[in-house]
Formats: C-alpha cells, structure tokens, sequence
C-alpha cells in the first residue's frame, strides 16, 4: 500500500506523477455559508492554496469534522469527505488512516467539537499517534448555537449560558495535545495566511497525529478575543515566534526574549538585562515534552506575549503501520481464517 511518506519534491505520490493543481481545483462549488468577516475564511483559503504543493492527488484526501461552524469545511473542499457528529471525527478518521494508510487524512474541529464531546477521541488519536492532520479553530466560544461558553472560554465569561460569569479553567489546547504525548504541535492564527500555510505544511508533512491550534476570530460572538495578540498594532510585541534552533526572542528589534528559570519554568525578560547568552534556545525535537509544554503555558491568556509556531516534531511510532504489521504477522502465523466458517460453528468457540 502506498503510504503518504513516499510523496516526494517532484511531485509524486507512490511513484506515479501528480497532475498539477491549483486552488480552483481544490474549490469545491458550494457556496460558502460562514457570516461575513469570519475567521474561517481565512483558514479556508489558506489550506486550498496549500494543497496545490502538497503532492497528494484530491482522490486520496479526506476532510473529515464534527459538528459547528468549522465542521463545514468538507463541503467546500473538492475532495473526499465526511461531515459526521459531534466530536466523532477523530474517531471517523482513525479507522479511516488506518484501514487506509494510502490516504491524506484531515480532521477540521472547533474547541467545542474538539475538547467538549470529541475531548476523549482527541486524546487518544493524538496518543496513539493515528497518521492523521487536526486542525482545531479556537474562537472560545460556541458560535454556531448562537453564543454559549466553551471550554476555552476564559473566567469569569458572560455568556448566554453562564449570565454570571464562567467559574471554569479553561483548556489550554496545546497543553492538552502535549499532555496526550501529540508527536507535532503546533499553533497558527487566521490573520497570517503565510504562517497558517507553512503550520499547515509542515503538521502535514509529520508522519503520525499532528495537532494544530488555530486562533480564530468569531465576529458575531466573540469578536476580538484575540486582538490583544494578533492585532496589526500588537503582533510584533506580543507573538513570541518559535523557530528551531534559534534562541527564543521578539519584539521590533528582538528586546524580549525567553530564558528557562531553575524550577524548569520559562518567563519573558529584557535581553539586555540578561544577555543574548541566556536565552531559552528552541528544541522542537526534543523527546521529552516537558519544555514545550512549559512554552504552551507561557501566557495566561490571549492577552500576554505568546508563543506561535511549533513547539514539538518528534518521531513516534505509527498506529496504523504497527496494527498493519500485527495482522500481517497473525496471517503468516496461522493463515487466512475463514468468518464465514467460524460464525456458523456452533455456541462456543476455542481461541488457541
């Protein structure tokens, strides 16, 4: 079987060319429904113009989602896709990548779908690290049910169904992905289409569960939850880039800088009080997932300078390849067994 590895720079997948595409090939032609302004035309965008350069063909990819506003994206996608039910996408696709490892397999959640009803089947996609590629929109809110709070929801939030304020710590997407021991974790926002491309790229190209946050801008019920960070005005000081190998810094002329503390916490400081020297160098690799679940917890809140990029790429064992060699083993072991035969044996059965 032709698995997605094999996809190679010239354009080849399972060593057959890849007819060349463009953005209006991956554009499906339904109309798009989401209220002006919303962030999830961005996102959309960004992913059709990045299909193109992935070198997968349309008939071996499958855009699966839940229930919401984002779980429209398989409708306008011109490919394969499933929208199933709440919070059941990840488990969709993990018998899909699995049973057919010859196919590109996205899920498209919100942080309702994603970390309410799904919270279960996402933890253990990532876990057992299904080849399959998460993005989950964060707008912490419910939009399509018209506004309700959601587990990203901050403290103390005003919502139709919390009048006096939300008494709920909210999820911190990423730390719950690298509490899952997620092999690639990430975060983006829908206001740098180059970013979310290159995010999406590379969580793509990571063989195994990837999981990317994206920020997410509801404008009917929760505008602006992110200005504070992704703001034109605001970027530049308050979204920490995170480049591999590269000490850790920001600002307009790279003043702040991150520097990890004796208890293994990382804070924000001024690099000329402390000195290029002592700044936190980026390890997106590193197996252990201690610092970079330290990074996901750098901010308290989309109001404090926060992390944006990779924050983990490590190789783990597939799911899928390792189910796939137990089977081949068993058959080697014992033969091809006959259902058919077995089903109609009698009332007990003995397993030797």
């Amino acid at each position: 079987m032709t698995d997605l590895a094999e996809r190679s720079a010239n354009g080849t997948e399972g060593g057959s060319p890849v007819p060349a595409t463009t953005r209006k090939d991956w554009s499906s032609d339904q109309e798009v429904r989401w209220c002006p302004g919303c962030g999830d035309y961005s996102i959309l965008a960004a992913v059709q113009m990045l299909m193109p350069d992935l070198g997968v063909r349309r008939e071996n990819t499958v855009f699966l989602s839940g229930i919401g506003c984002a779980a429209r994206f398989p409708y306008y996608m011109n490919t394969y896709g499933m929208h199933s039910i709440h919070g059941r996408a990840p488990a969709i696709a993990t018998g899909l990548a699995t049973t057919r490892p010859d196919l590109d397999v996205w899920v498209v959640s919100g942080d309702g779908d994603a970390l309410s009803i799904g919270g279960n089947h996402l933890i253990h996609a990532l876990r057992r690290n299904v080849n399959i590629t998460i993005l989950v929109f964060n707008n912490q809110i419910y939009g399509l049910t018209k506004g309700q709070y959601s587990p990203t929801s901050e403290v103390a939030k005003v919502t139709k169904s919390t009048p006096f304020g939300s008494l709920e710590q909210p999820f911190n997407p990423l730390s719950l992905a690298l509490g899952a021991e997620a092999g690639f974790v990430a975060r983006t926002h829908d206001m740098d289409r180059k970013h979310m491309m290159e995010t999406f790229r590379r969580a793509n190209a990571h063989k195994g569960a990837s999981f990317v946050e994206i920020y997410q801008n509801c404008n009917v019920f929760n505008d602006g939850a992110f200005e504070q960070i992704t703001g034109k005005d605001h970027r530049t000081d308050m979204l920490i880039p995170l480049v591999h190998g590269e000490p850790i810094r920001f600002g307009p002329q790279g003043e702040h800088g991150v520097v990890m503390q004796r208890d293994g916490s990382v804070e924000v400081v001024e690099v000329v009080e402390v000195g290029e020297s002592a700044l936190l160098v980026h390890d997106e690799h590193r197996d252990n997932p201690g610092l970079a679940f330290q990074l996901s917890r750098l901010s308290r809140g989309p109001y404090e300078p926060t992390p944006i990029g990779v924050l983990r790429d490590v190789d783990r064992p597939e799911y899928g390849e390792g189910m796939a060699e137990q089977i081949e083993t068993a058959v080697e072991r014992r033969g091809v067994g006959d259902l058919h035969a077995l089903l109609r044996s009698g009332s007990t059965w003995t397993v030797t």
